[in-house]
């Protein structure tokens, strides 16, 4: 079975392999240029004895095997037949001593060479020293590594323990904002994604309560109705007039039923739509298209529908079906509302945040008091369940999208609905005209 995934395990794994790396490159590094340095400063101790005894031509009027111990140095005057050396340095090991060697030009003309020879055991031992405490270095500074990158691994993966700890006591009765100052700033980003994320389920398990409580309460009017006109008629007999007037009223009150029950499918449906796969689309194009289909329902009821669309186009990853039904809603809403012979406007425009839809009608208004998003909240005299905008809004939250309704401001009464689209995934697209 794989083993799962750990961010800390990593984390740990990778400093340690790549301070293990460094730590070993660098003590390669300084370990050879400690060497290169007392190599270099033998080697030019032993040339310069070469020229000083090379300078001194009394030293060659002596015996062929001239030997002398001058300053711990083996000195010797050495024949190369058919040899052209210019300098010659060599290093060896006799049991427990090591010795360097130059081979220097004295008289070429005889073949003669000087060949001096030191005894650099004591520098051996001491590279063997540095070597080493290097050796020792790297491992304590390694385990120092080591020690800081767990407790450094600790401080990183705190935040996540914290918002770990904070949504593990929550459930849907004590839903809570996370405190996104606490935080350090590279998860500042994700606890305002989880506030965001707490908000919606505060909104979806609040009108889920109320939608239950007005789905029971709106059915058992109907229902109260039926029993209660049957149990009238059931009392005595009645004349087959009145009997049909009971049968009508009992249909009234089932119709009512299918309205809710429709619209509590219409539920379920866009739970499913939710789940869609978004896709790229012209929403431009979507807006036109609505637009044609209630110009021709708006004109049947004696109103107008006007449109203005900006930019030319916007393209957008998003499920359709969700914002035809935020789009519908708000055109029914305006024609429901508005009186014959006045006009519903709808149209778009770019701003900083991205595409800005708005259905602006002539109604009545609405009253800010109310919380229009609720299940079954109802404005005006008109007939309805009260679900569109209730559901207008759950569709906006799966499209990340902002919705707003208020009234107009331009000294005309009615009603401005909004849909703001976020531009994070969207571009614009030119057109000819």
């Amino acid at each position: 079975m794989l083993t799962k995934h750990s961010i800390r395990q990593d984390f740990l794994i990778q400093i340690i392999i790549s301070t293990l790396a460094l730590i070993f490159a660098f003590s390669l590094i300084l370990y050879f240029f400690i060497e290169k340095s007392i190599y270099d400063e033998k080697h030019e101790e032993l040339l310069k004895y070469a020229q000083n005894i090379s300078n001194d031509q009394s030293l060659f009027q002596e015996d062929k095997n001239f030997s002398e111990n001058f300053f711990l140095l083996n000195i010797q005057i050495v024949y190369l037949e058919n040899e052209d050396i210019d300098i010659s340095e060599y290093e060896k090991t006799v049991r427990t001593h090591t010795y360097l060697t130059l081979i220097y030009p004295f008289d070429l003309k005889n073949n003669a060479y000087l060949k001096i020879t030191k005894d650099i055991s004591s520098t051996k031992k001491l590279l063997n020293r540095i070597l080493r405490y290097i050796f020792i270095i790297n491992i304590a500074g390694f385990l120092l590594v080591v020690l800081y990158s767990i407790a450094l691994s600790r401080i990183l993966v705190r935040p996540i323990k914290q918002l770990s700890a904070k949504l593990s006591n929550m459930n849907e009765h004590l839903l809570k904002p996370i405190e996104t100052t606490t935080l350090p700033k590279e998860f500042e980003p994700l606890g305002e994604i989880l506030n965001h994320l707490i908000a919606r389920i505060q909104n979806f398990v609040k009108y889920q309560k109320e939608l239950f409580i007005g789905t029971a309460h709106e059915l058992k009017t109907p229902l109260a109705v039926i029993k209660l006109k049957n149990q009238v008629t059931l009392i005595k007999e009645r004349s087959p007039k009145e009997y049909i007037d009971a049968l009508k009223t009992t249909n009234k009150s089932i119709d009512e039923m299918n309205i809710i029950v429709s619209n509590i499918l219409n539920m379920g449906r866009q739970e499913g739509a939710q789940l869609e796969k978004p896709k790229q689309v012209d929403v431009i194009s979507i807006l036109k298209q609505k637009a044609d289909d209630f110009k021709l329902l708006a004109a049947n009821e004696g109103k107008e529908l006007e449109m203005s669309f900006e930019p030319n186009a916007f393209m957008a990853m998003l499920q359709v079906s969700l914002l035809n039904q935020i789009i519908q809603n708000f055109l029914q809403n305006a024609l429901k509302f508005t009186p014959k012979d006045k006009t519903v406007i709808l149209r778009s425009s770019q701003d900083d945040y991205g595409l800005l839809i708005e259905v602006i009608d002539e109604g009545c208004g609405i009253d800010d008091s109310v919380d229009l998003f609720a299940p079954f909240v109802r404005q005006g005299n008109k007939q309805g369940v009260g679900l569109g905008l209730f559901l207008a809004q759950s569709a906006a939250d799966a499209l990340g999208a902002k919705i707003i309704i208020k009234n107009r401001d331009d000294g005309i009464d009615g009603t401005i609905a909004s849909l703001q689209l976020n531009s994070k995934l969207s571009c614009i697209i030119p057109r000819s005209k």
